[in-house]
């Protein structure tokens, strides 16, 4: 485990050195930003810490409705509620509409806050081939007299692959199911102006698609939310017994969040940038013979043979000033690899250097 004695950005400290940092999921370098850090700083200031309530009680301030305001707009919907961690969405999603389905059908690599979130025991949980739209098909085929739901990650965590929503969105229209994309790797990187999956694929403007997110990855704050029409945000402020009984978003994380939503307003090429930057790094890691994946997110994962491999690299990088972890994370996914993040604030350099580190590495291997 690494034991962080700084923030994190393109480079951190740890373990007494300064290493070039490659993990994590600060897609577009908001977390260390100056202005989100001075306005969580001006937030303490007048807020203080905590509110110390829940929303439904005494812990709604002015900037709880600001930032949910601004997640609107961003997203480009009526209404957005806020939430403790983006972990908790899709339960809040899968609660308020558990009397609308009785199967749900999810990517067999499907992030774990999935199956934390289902509840009841009269649900029928099946899982699809990952990324198979054709095995979804045929399952939504074989519960076609079913209430059916669909769920499945927009970007995966681990590997960086895009869910097909061009494929799964007309099989869910067909069967009068319900889709929810779990977009937490998505938001702020994917579309023409980042409001995730469904946007990349033409469908943002689909009020059947469900969409959890979260701002703890690149929006560089903290908390979950989901946004939609004013009537289902209104369904789960009235519905979720998790909302209503949690305390409200800390000031500090509230007052980042806005701050991070003005930055991406302000500075509307940083996620395309960020994705060109990606695109030509996985073709270079390509270039080396490295296995990856193939769809062009910051999220480019090195496919290894052996979970002793895995370790082996990340062991050979460390000692070389570079952080990039091997993966042992609680998911359905029989897979060894290196996990490397590509953000907005990675120089040239760096990338480069990396890249030479790991063309050692395999010259060494192959020797």
């Amino acid at each position: 485990m690494i034991e962080l004695q700084s923030g994190i950005g393109n480079y951190i400290n740890c373990s007494g050195k300064r290493y070039s940092y490659f993990g994590g999921n600060n897609y577009l370098g908001l977390a260390n930003h100056p202005a989100v850090k001075d306005a969580a700083i001006q937030a303490v200031m007048k807020f203080g810490i905590n509110f110390s309530a829940s929303r439904r009680t005494t812990g709604t301030a002015a900037i709880h409705i600001e930032l949910e305001k601004q997640l609107s707009e961003f997203k480009g919907k009526e209404d957005t509620v806020t939430f403790a961690s983006g972990y908790q969405g899709n339960s809040l999603l899968l609660d308020v509409m558990k009397d609308r389905y009785s199967v749900i059908l999810m990517d067999q690599f499907a992030h774990p806050s999935i199956m934390s979130g289902i509840r009841g025991n009269n649900i029928t949980i099946m899982f699809y081939k990952h990324l198979d739209s054709d095995h979804l098909g045929e399952l939504l085929n074989r519960n076609k007299n079913s209430r059916l739901l669909v769920i499945t990650d927009g970007v995966f965590a681990l590997t960086g692959e895009i869910a097909p929503l061009n494929k799964i969105y007309p099989l869910v229209k067909e069967h009068k199911a319900i889709l929810i994309v779990d977009d937490a790797h998505s938001t702020g990187i994917l579309g023409r102006t980042g409001k995730g999956t469904p946007e990349y694929f033409g469908l943002h403007e689909a009020e059947d698609i469900y969409q959890s997110e979260t701002m703890s990855k690149a929006l560089g704050s903290y908390g979950g939310f989901i946004s939609g029409t004013r009537e289902f945000i209104m369904d789960i402020r009235e519905k979720s017994t998790t909302y209503q009984a949690s305390t409200a978003l800390p000031p500090p994380l509230v007052a980042a969040g806005i701050a991070s939503l003005r930055v991406i307003k302000d500075n509307p090429q940083r996620h395309t940038e960020l994705i060109d930057k990606a695109i030509r790094f996985r073709e270079q890691i390509i270039s080396l013979n490295f296995k990856t994946t193939p769809d062009n997110t910051p999220i480019i994962p090195l496919i290894m043979s052996s979970l002793d491999e895995a370790r082996n690299l990340s062991e050979f990088l460390d000692k070389a000033g570079i952080i990039v972890p091997f993966i042992n994370y609680p998911v359905n996914h029989e897979i060894n690899m290196l996990r490397i993040t590509v953000t907005a604030d990675h120089t040239n350099d760096q990338t480069e250097q990396l890249l030479e580190i790991l063309k050692k590495w395999k010259l060494n291997e192959e020797k």
